[in-house]
């Protein structure tokens, strides 16, 4: 008798108030609200000791080159590689995204007819990713790209410096045949839609107020 009495003294009993779903839920929201901070603290504490530091060396060290060189000089020597095609979709792209990085690189098309503008931009945002292998100041905010797959490397206890080498030089080659193409593309498009006449009067007026150094003709440039 005295233990059903205490079974059902134990039936009648109210649940404890963390077998609700919607407490659990609450309290389960509560204890990794400040964890996540936590980790986000974590996670800004390695950058600090870590790839930050040499973020900003690296950007330093690229800005004093262009003072001692000298800003004109460097301007010229885009100049210079906009004027043929073979180094308007290597040289000068890579040029872009290291002194300006991104999203600054594509300022430099300014330098360009507006035929050869969407080659260019096409060139220059296809090399944002390649260039943080060796120069990651150049587009910090998508480091994790080359990062995530770095990671894998390291644990495999193998060196990244092939990696980072076979990325950047196939970025280069990348980004050269996506100009190419851009260019032919974009001078199909402009016969197509019957467009000759305005971007002939777009390479006159570029000729005309001195653009690119008076590298590009207005026929189409120098091939």
């Amino acid at each position: 008798m005295i233990a059903f009495a205490a079974a059902d003294l134990a039936a009648s009993t109210p649940k404890d108030e963390s077998d609700n779903p919607v407490i659990q839920g609450a309290v389960w929201i509560g204890s990794h609200f400040i964890g996540l901070f936590n980790e986000a603290g974590k996670q800004f504490t390695g950058l600090v000791t870590g790839i930050l530091p040499t973020l900003i060396v690296l950007l330093t060290a690229m800005y004093a080159l262009v003072t001692f060189i000298g800003e004109k000089r460097v301007t010229r020597a885009v100049q210079w590689s906009s004027r043929w095609w073979i180094t308007r979709y290597s040289l000068m792209p890579v040029l872009a995204v290291l002194m300006l990085t991104n999203p600054m690189c594509y300022s430099f098309a300014r330098f360009l007819p507006e035929r050869y503008k969407p080659a260019f931009y096409d060139s220059a945002v296809s090399f944002v990713h390649p260039v943080t292998s060796f120069f990651p100041y150049a587009n910090a905010g998508e480091l994790f790209v080359w990062l995530g797959i770095a990671n894998g490397v390291q644990k495999l206890g193998l060196s990244t410096v092939p990696l980072a080498l076979s990325y950047l030089a196939t970025g280069v080659v990348v980004i050269f045949i996506r100009g190419v193409v851009t260019e032919w593309i974009t001078r199909i498009l402009i016969k197509r839609t019957g467009r000759t006449e305005i971007f002939r009067k777009f390479d006159e007026e570029f000729t005309t107020a001195g653009g690119g150094s008076g590298g590009l003709t207005a026929a189409g440039g120098t091939r």
